[in-house]
């Protein structure tokens, strides 16, 4: 006899219905999941995977919720917020160390647990917000570093519930971009490559990363927003050069327009501190945050014959986008 479809009304313990997402996105906005769970190891993570493909469910893997945007009408597919949360040192070459970190890992925990096992590297990231999982997803940057230089293998579980070992190329990282975006595979844990270092080294590391913290959060907003909502522009987008190179940061033509601090639709508005910041002062929904965005590419395209493109995840939004 065939397996049935699970029927969502029959489902596995593990799936709730119609859990609200406004508090668990930075944003505070959106409606409801239609089905959420939060496996806590890799068994429960492959359940729900299965479970949204026998039911002809679309996936959204939830980690801190930055860089997120959710519709009003919530997500009608299976939210995934992993719990697996484990870190272990696993071995050691010359003065490197493997460390690998599961998938809902808060990336600031594990750079912290790199400092204090004297392994430097991931400091540099500090104070972004968010998970291994979505860390690895968009390959996180700051400045000229990339999180795929530290990344050397991965585990993965593909739509049909396989587990999969992959490599550093697998991944096919870009800026902003890496495989997991075609959503046929979803991260269950990372491993790291970090360079051993002196106790000396650690507490000089521990200090530039509370001051970039601490930077950070004065420099820009850090709540009711997503964090940058447009990606930069790619070389090949832009003709405007300044000395001599190609003007790529969308933030120098957002200031240019003079919308810092002014530009607002119903309680969405463009921050004070960062042009490229869209931030809910209180009662925003997130069809204001997304016409305050319209607004924006609007605005830069009559002036520069240019649009930006959103950095910023939408999630349940139909036939729109950014």
């Amino acid at each position: 006899m065939q397996n049935q479809p699970i029927k969502p009304e029959i489902k596995s313990n593990l799936i709730q219905n119609n859990i609200p997402l406004k508090d668990k996105n930075w944003f505070r906005t959106g409606g409801e999941a239609k089905f959420y769970c939060q496996p806590i190891d890799e068994n429960q993570f492959k359940e729900a995977i299965l479970f949204a493909k026998i039911n002809n469910l679309e996936i959204f893997v939830l980690g801190e919720g930055a860089n997120i945007l959710i519709s009003d009408d919530g997500f009608d597919g299976l939210v995934i917020h992993p719990k697996l949360n484990h870190i272990s040192i696993l071995s050691e070459e010359n003065d490197f160390y493997s460390v690998l970190a599961q998938a809902g890992t808060s990336f600031q925990n594990l750079i912290d647990f790199c400092l204090n096992n004297n392994l430097l590297g991931l400091e540099e990231f500090s104070g972004i917000p968010g998970t291994v999982g979505g860390s690895v997803y968009i390959n996180i940057h700051y400045f000229e570093f990339l999180l795929s230089k530290f990344l050397v293998n991965a585990t993965v579980i593909d739509f049909n519930g396989n587990i999969l070992k992959v490599d550093n190329s697998w991944f096919n990282f870009g800026y902003n971009s890496s495989t997991l975006h075609n959503k046929e595979y979803f991260l269950v844990d990372a491993i790291f490559k970090l360079k051993r270092c002196s106790d000396l080294e650690a507490a000089y590391a521990k200090g530039r990363r509370d001051e970039t913290i601490r930077h950070r959060l004065r420099r820009y907003p850090n709540l009711g927003t997503c964090g940058s909502f447009f990606r930069n522009f790619y070389e090949s987008e832009v003709k405007l050069e300044v000395q001599n190179k190609k003007m790529i940061f969308v933030a120098y033509y957002l200031d240019k327009l003079g919308i810092k601090g002014e530009l607002q639709v119903g309680d969405a508005k463009i921050s004070y501190q960062h042009a490229n910041m869209i931030v809910n002062l209180g009662n925003a929904t997130s069809t204001d945050i997304f016409n305050l965005a319209k607004k924006v590419q609007e605005l830069v395209k009559e002036k520069y014959g240019i649009v930006p493109r959103a950095e910023c995840q939408l999630i349940g939004f139909k036939n729109s986008s950014l």
